[in-house]
C-alpha cells in the first residue's frame, strides 16, 4: 500500500508505507517540488518509481517516459559509474554528496543534472534530489570560449611580433629604429650594422648624429625636425663618418607605449650591390616563413610550396605535393573549397578565409587563408597563405565574432540581478545563433544553399531561421 501526493505537475508522486514517517504526504511532496528541479523515486535495484518536475520545461525532454526503467539507462556512458556509486552509498543508508550526472536528451544536447540521493526509511526505496544544471553549464561553456578568444588574441600578437623580428632580420634593406627624444639607435638590422661595419649588437645604444658625417650633421638633424613635425619629408643624402658612400635616407615617425621614434631607411648602389641575387633571396624568404605557402595553377593544382605547409599536410617533401590538388588538403568539406574559390573567383583576393588543412596521417589544424591571384609568364597562378589559429572561430567573420563575444560576456554580468536567468540564457543563444547565420551568409555571398551546408542545417531550417531573425529578404520558393 502506498501513500501518495501531488507533484510539480499535478499527478500522483507515490511513496511506499513507512517511508515518509508522520509527515504528511501532501507536505513532503511540496517540499519536493519546491526544492527540487527534478526528483525520483528509486527501488533498492536503481529501477525509477516515480518523477517529479519542479520544471515545466523539462517536459519537453520526455523524463516520464523514465518510469518503470533502470536509472542508469537514462544517462550517458560516462556517468553510469557514477550511478553505480551513489546507488552503492543509498544501499547502506549513508548520507551522500551531490554528484553531476548527464541525461541522455530527446533533443540531442545532454542534460545536466545534480543529483543528492536519501533513503526512504526501511522501505528499501531511495529519493533523488536533482537540480538542473542547464544554465550553468551554458555560463560555463561561455567562459571557456571567452578564455580562448582571449587566448587566440595573445596567440595573434605573439605571432605578429614574430613576424616582425623575422622581416626585420631578413629583409635586405637595411633599417633602423631611433628613438625620437634621445636620437639614440634602439635597434638595427643586420643589414644596416653592414652599412656601419660593426655587428648589429654594438650599434644599438649609438646616437645617431655620430654615425653622420660631421658636414652633414646640421642638415640631418634639421630634416628629423621636419619629420618629427609633419610625419613625412621625402629623403635626404648623407655622408657616414667611416667615408663610405653617400647614402640616402628616408624616415617616418611613429609612435610605441607614447613615445615617438624614428623609422630610418636607407638606400645606395652600394647596398644594392651587395644585396645578391634578389630571387634566390625571396625564395629563401618564403620557405622559411612561419606561416604556409603555396602557389598552384588556375586549376588548384600545386606548383610549389613551403617547409609550413609540408609541416600542416604531414608530407616528407615537396616533390609529394606538386601537382596534387590543393583540396586533397584545404578545407573541413567539399562546401568548405568550393565556396573559398567561387569567393576568389568573384573578388579576385580573398582574406582571412575561416577554414581547416587535414594531414595525410590524420592531423587536422585550424587555419586563416589569404589568396590572391597572379598572371606569371602568360600563366594564371593563385598564391594562399595559411594561418595557423587555435579554433577559429565564426568562419570569415571569426575577428568581428571575437569582438562581439567579448562585449556580450560583458554585458552579462550587468543583466544578473535585473533579468531572470533563463531570459538572460535565451537572449545570448539567439544572439550566438544570428551571428553564426549571419557569418555563414557572409562566407557564402549569400548562397543559401551552400550556407546551409557550412551550418550543417536544411535549407527549410535555415529558411524558418532566417525568417525568425529577420535577416535577408525571405524567400521560401525554392525549397523544393
Amino acid at each position: 500500500m502506498e501513500a501518495g501526493g501531488a507533484n510539480a505537475e499535478g499527478k500522483s508522486f507515490s511513496f511506499p508505507d513507512g517511508s515518509i514517517g508522520e509527515m504528511g504526504t501532501e507536505l513532503v511532496a511540496g517540499l519536493i517540488s519546491a526544492t527540487a528541479d527534478i526528483a525520483l523515486v528509486l527501488d533498492d535495484d536503481g529501477i525509477i518509481q516515480d518523477i517529479s518536475l519542479g520544471k515545466g520545461d523539462l517536459v519537453d525532454n520526455e523524463i516520464e517516459s523514465w518510469v518503470g526503467k533502470p536509472w542508469i539507462e537514462t544517462v550517458t556512458r560516462e556517468s553510469r559509474d557514477k550511478i553505480t556509486d551513489i546507488l552503492k552509498v543509498a544501499s547502506t543508508g549513508s548520507a551522500g554528496r551531490w554528484r553531476q550526472i548527464n541525461h541522455k536528451s530527446a533533443q540531442g544536447i545532454d542534460l545536466p543534472v545534480r543529483y543528492l540521493t536519501f533513503r526512504l526509511g526501511e522501505s528499501g526505496h531511495s529519493l533523488a534530489f536533482g537540480q538542473d544544471q542547464r544554465a550553468i553549464a551554458s555560463l560555463q561553456q561561455r567562459l571557456v570560449e571567452a578564455q580562448q578568444s582571449v587566448e587566440r588574441e595573445y596567440s595573434r600578437l605573439r605571432l605578429a611580433e614574430t613576424r616582425y623580428r623575422l622581416l626585420f632580420q631578413v629583409t635586405g634593406e637595411p633599417v633602423i629604429i631611433v628613438d625620437a627624444e634621445s636620437l639614440r639607435i634602439q635597434e638595427c638590422n643586420p643589414a644596416a650594422a653592414d652599412i656601419f661595419n660593426t655587428e648589429a649588437k654594438r650599434i644599438a645604444g649609438r646616437g645617431i648624429l655620430k654615425q653622420i658625417a660631421t658636414a652633414d650633421q646640421h642638415a640631418f638633424e634639421r630634416y628629423l625636425e621636419k619629420v618629427r613635425s609633419g610625419g613625412n619629408s621625402g629623403t635626404i643624402e648623407c655622408g657616414l663618418v667611416n667615408s663610405g658612400p653617400t647614402v640616402t635616407l628616408s624616415a617616418s615617425l611613429f609612435r610605441q607605449d607614447n613615445r615617438a621614434f624614428f623609422l630610418i631607411r636607407f638606400a645606395s648602389s652600394a647596398v644594392h650591390a651587395n644585396a645578391g641575387d634578389e630571387d634566390f633571396g625571396l625564395a629563401a624568404l618564403i620557405e622559411n616563413l612561419p606561416d604556409a605557402f603555396v602557389v598552384t595553377d588556375s586549376n588548384q593544382r600545386i606548383l610549389t610550396a613551403n617547409n609550413a605547409f609540408l609541416d600542416l599536410t604531414q608530407m616528407a617533401s615537396s616533390e609529394q605535393l606538386s601537382g596534387e590538388r590543393l583540396d586533397r588538403w584545404l578545407g573541413r568539406t567539399e562546401v568548405d573549397f568550393r565556396v573559398l574559390i567561387n569567393t576568389l573567383a568573384e573578388r579576385g583576393a580573398v582574406r582571412r578565409y575561416a577554414t581547416a588543412v587535414r594531414g595525410d596521417l590524420g592531423a587536422s589544424e585550424e587555419v586563416e587563408v589569404s589568396v590572391v591571384g597572379a598572371h606569371n609568364r602568360d600563366q594564371e597562378c593563385f598564391g594562399f597563405v595559411f594561418h595557423q589559429v587555435a579554433g577559429a572561430g565564426f568562419g570569415a567573420t571569426a575577428t568581428q565574432g571575437d569582438a562581439d563575444l567579448h562585449r556580450s560576456v560583458e554585458k552579462l554580468a550587468e543583466l544578473v540581478g535585473r533579468v531572470p536567468l533563463k531570459d538572460i540564457v535565451r537572449e545570448t543563444t539567439d544572439m550566438i545563433e544570428r551571428m553564426c547565420i549571419e557569418a555563414a551568409l557572409n562566407l557564402t555571398g549569400d548562397n543559401r544553399a551552400s550556407a546551409a551546408d557550412v551550418l550543417g542545417l536544411s535549407r527549410q531550417s535555415l529558411y524558418v531561421k532566417l525568417r525568425r531573425f529577420g535577416l535577408r529578404d525571405y524567400d521560401g520558393g525554392d525549397l523544393n
